[in-house]
């Protein structure tokens, strides 16, 4: 049975017209699920009790139950939530200069075994729901609302391949971006993919302005093929010429993660590398400090040789972030806290 999360505001512009009620009722109900962040149906105090009733038969209220908390020093806070069918999920809350952005799970598990990421530690069990979505952000949006505080980025970035499970996020994102739903503006949404080329052809004619970033943690197909089993479907020059597609038909800059593996990928060649995959393309590129996982051979990269690749790339015309370490005394990797209350 779908949740009431599960609905657009179109869907309950649709339901609502099939009832013969009038559009204006579904701005109220989004108003009290997504303004006011009620919990039930009983308190829509300007909905009638019969189409109350209705509604908690044909779409009920959904819950994520919290099953552990970890809150780093440096503020950085990771969830696990616990879903009906008891499925463990995590979503993250950072602190950034320019705010609040919580990242979600698109998926339980991941089934494209990146061997640097505990996400892959388990395997996929299912997709994730488009309420199942929402919830995450809307639950982060709910503990800051204690603080009076404001949630203004999304990044689908945590468990799973988002664009694995594509129809659901995106009308997930919808919901979120909806101006009845939680107001956040496309232009401070990101989904990341580790470069599923049809879809990324699919997402380059949606028109919507979401920011797309690539995972690509290496710079060559021997490398990033034996980092990222995606790539051997994929390979380099296939995913860019799909990006430039989709640079091409979006006029948006292209954002590519890059984690640091001491040995593997911080090399002065792996720096030419990026140079010349980088050539044409309005694009940056985003250094991410890497949130060891017991599990495998991978080490961060020290933070001197961490400024010194950012210094050669910006030396070699790139455009470079190198991102502030977050959560690095928790589980904050992709997957971690799961695979660990899993264990």
């Amino acid at each position: 049975m779908a949740s009431i999360y599960d609905l657009s505001f179109q869907d309950v512009e649709e339901v609502l017209k099939g009832k013969g009620l009038k559009p204006f009722r579904a701005r109220q109900i989004f108003r009290w699920l997504y303004d006011k962040r009620i919990s039930s149906y009983e308190e829509m105090s300007d909905i009638s009790k019969d189409l109350r009733n209705e509604l908690s038969l044909e779409y009920p209220f959904s819950v994520l139950s919290v099953k552990d908390v970890q809150i780093s020093r440096d503020g950085t806070r990771k969830y696990l939530f616990e879903l009906s069918d008891g499925c463990l999920i995590e979503s993250v809350l950072m602190i950034f200069d320019y705010g609040y952005s919580a990242c979600l799970s698109s998926q339980v598990g991941c089934n494209m075994g990146c061997r640097f990421c505990a996400s892959g530690l388990l395997k996929k069990q299912r997709d994730l729901s488009v309420s199942e979505i929402v919830l995450q952000a809307l639950y982060i949006q709910k503990e800051l609302d204690k603080e009076d505080k404001r949630l203004g980025n999304i990044v689908v970035m945590g468990t799973g391949e988002p664009f694995d499970n594509y129809d659901n996020v995106m009308k997930a994102l919808s919901i979120i971006n909806d101006p009845f739903g939680l107001k956040i503006g496309s232009r401070h949404i990101s989904i990341s993919t580790c470069g599923l080329v049809p879809k990324i052809r699919r997402f380059a004619k949606e028109g919507v302005q979401y920011n797309l970033a690539i995972s690509l943690h290496a710079a060559n197909d021997e490398l990033r093929s034996s980092l990222m089993p995606v790539n051997r479907a994929y390979p380099l020059e296939e995913l860019f010429d799909a990006l430039r597609e989709y640079a091409a038909g979006n006029n948006r800059r292209l954002t590519f993660e890059y984690l640091l593996l001491a040995g593997i990928n911080d090399r002065e060649e792996d720096v030419k590398a990026i140079k010349k995959l980088f050539q044409g393309l309005d694009a940056y590129i985003n250094l991410i400090p890497y949130n060891e996982v017991k599990e495998n051979e991978f080490h961060s990269t020290s933070d001197a040789n961490a400024l010194r690749f950012y210094d050669l790339l910006k030396k070699n015309g790139v455009a470079v972030t190198l991102r502030q370490k977050k959560g690095d005394d928790i589980d904050a990797a992709c997957g971690q806290l799961r695979a660990n209350h899993m264990k």
